[in-house]
């Protein structure tokens, strides 16, 4: 029998984050209260974030990890503790925060920024004993940030159309090209950068991608630029230069011409993240739009008493409900099945990235003028919700996962 009731752990667990968020982030929102209001005081003139927020999230990264959360789900392996918490446990774990606090800058910091990524990212795994020996201890501590090289340009969804290239030379590497759309990029000390080591495999689609762990020299590998989206002015999005970069075999990580496989290594875990986050976010604005409509008066009575606004409401609460339990089924399923449900998983990511974005939209439409305005809250999340259906596959690369799947014969649904 399938039970999704929140067990215990994980409520003690949700009861010493809100002592933390009381302790350590709250004087920080105070703090910095005009930067987080204000993008312009947030970002500095060429869209990375000042110096007093990068210093900031390194405190909260630091404190997180002394207090046992920045590695919480990370692999034993790489000295976390993911053994301890399930799929199911970091989905509940992720929707509560998130329906709870909203989109919070600060406390997003708690775990690694892009959990599969930015953190003890399971494609470590394929470092050698020395490198792991020099690199995490720093990452596991919050000190050093890592960033996930993988889309170019001209290569996202189609990672064979990859131009970086890693050519031997002597006992080193030597890599040329370009990365973007890549997050933690213009604050990461380390990059895992993805290249063609062999054209040949690559045209035929069968490998010939190696990945390497690139630090950041600030002459051949470099953030050339940040990339400001969906209006801001500024983001933890960037382009990484790689102009001649060398690297020894040391950085290697795992086999040459296998990195593609490494690639996919973790991405799943980070899909149920990232829908969790969707679930809990659309929880959080219903709240604030049940609120409102409880105070808000037109025409001598409030606004729930109108059909219009209770249909909106009602197309909000089914969204949810449909997302909520589509999550933490195939987080079940992960947990109890040897074989990884694919289709699930990018059921999941599709769908409750769009629900994310038709809930927000809503709550938004629900409250009129105010909901379009910075007072809200909403309109933030609202740009964070359209921006989660195109990162770790779009919704419509997971469509065709979810058709191929299904044409191959995986149609059951329980």
């Amino acid at each position: 029998m399938i039970d999704f009731k929140m067990p215990e752990e994980v409520k003690e667990i949700l009861s010493s984050l809100d002592r933390f968020i009381e302790v350590e982030i709250a004087p920080l929102e105070k703090k910095f209260a005009k930067e987080l209001e204000n993008e312009r005081y947030l970002y500095d003139e060429r869209g990375y974030y000042t110096q007093e927020i990068q210093d900031a999230l390194k405190q909260v990264r630091k404190k997180s990890a002394e207090a046992g959360f920045f590695t919480m789900f990370g692999m034993p392996e790489l000295g976390g503790m993911g053994d301890q918490f399930g799929p199911v446990a970091v989905a509940l774990i992720h929707e509560a925060l998130m329906k709870k606090y909203g989109h919070n800058l600060f406390i997003d910091e708690i775990f690694p920024p892009g959990l599969f990524t930015g953190g003890l990212t399971p494609v470590l795994l394929g470092l050698t004993p020395e490198l792991r020996e020099e690199i995490l201890p720093k990452v596991r501590d919050g000190e050093s940030l890592l960033c996930f090289g993988l889309s170019e340009p001209d290569a996202g969804s189609d990672v064979w159309a990859m131009k970086t290239r890693a050519v031997r030379d002597g006992d080193e590497w030597v890599i040329n090209g370009a990365k973007q759309w890549i997050t933690n990029s213009p604050y990461a000390d380390y990059a895992i950068i993805f290249a063609v080591t062999d054209p040949e495999l690559v045209a035929q689609r069968k490998g010939g991608i190696s990945a390497f762990l690139v630090p950041f020299d600030g002459e051949t590998c470099t953030n050339s630029s940040v990339i400001p989206y969906l209006g801001s002015i500024g983001s933890r999005i960037g382009i990484i230069s790689l102009d001649n970069a060398r690297v020894s075999d040391k950085y290697v990580i795992g086999e040459i011409n296998n990195g593609f496989g490494a690639a996919l290594h973790g991405v799943d875990i980070g899909r149920v993240v990232m829908a969790a986050n969707c679930v809990g976010a659309a929880q959080w604005a219903l709240d604030i739009a049940l609120d409102y409509v409880k105070q808000r008066k037109t025409f001598g009575v409030t606004i729930e008493n109108h059909q219009m606004i209770q249909a909106h409401l009602a197309e909000c609460a089914m969204d949810i409900y449909a997302a909520r339990n589509m999550v933490l089924h195939c987080a079940w399923k992960m947990e109890n099945q040897k074989a990884l449900p694919l289709k699930e998983i990018s059921m999941i990511k599709a769908f409750t990235t769009e629900m994310a974005f038709r809930v927000l939209d809503r709550c938004m439409q629900v409250m009129g003028g105010i909901g379009l305005t910075n007072e809200a809250k909403l309109e933030k999340v609202w740009r964070w919700a359209r921006s989660m259906r195109v990162p770790d596959g779009t919704a419509e690369i997971q469509r065709r996962t979810i058709a191929r799947r299904l044409l191959k014969g995986d149609k059951d649904f329980d």
